[in-house]
């Protein structure tokens, strides 16, 4: 069980991005456009997308591609091959800073500065055998 485990660490590659600055909403709709897709692919939906959260989510998988072709350096053609995917990308809630505005009549209003946490883990297609 646990060389299953090993074996599975040396494919795939995780990257994360704490404390970016965004409300974990908006972050999880780029995100989800993004979960289960090819890597290549996903980097293009990224890149023309109009979301200011989508730079810092394709800085990101860069970091994880290169996280994974300097565990994989001798499976750099299934990168070009399409065969490696976004697994899994997980949002997660940060800290959130709070903040106090002034409101008409001498009242406060509550500001909340959300930022949110980032996984990204890529992996390969498994094989598909044909009968």
């Amino acid at each position: 069980m646990a060389e299953k485990l090993k074996e599975a660490k040396k494919v795939t590659a995780v990257a994360k991005l704490n404390d970016v600055p965004t409300s974990p909403r908006k972050m999880r709709l780029v995100a989800d456009t993004v979960r289960g897709v090819e890597v290549n692919r996903a980097l293009d939906l990224l890149k023309f997308s109009k979301r200011e959260a989508s730079i810092r989510l394709e800085k990101l998988l860069r970091s994880a591609i290169a996280n994974w072709e300097a565990k994989n350096p001798e499976k750099s053609k299934e990168l070009d091959n399409g065969n490696v995917y976004v697994k899994t990308i997980m949002v997660g809630e940060g800290r959130t800073l709070k903040r106090l505005r002034p409101m008409p009549q001498g009242r406060a209003g509550r500001i909340r500065k959300r930022s949110n946490h980032v996984t990204i883990v890529l992996d390969v297609k498994p094989a598909v055998e044909n009968k």
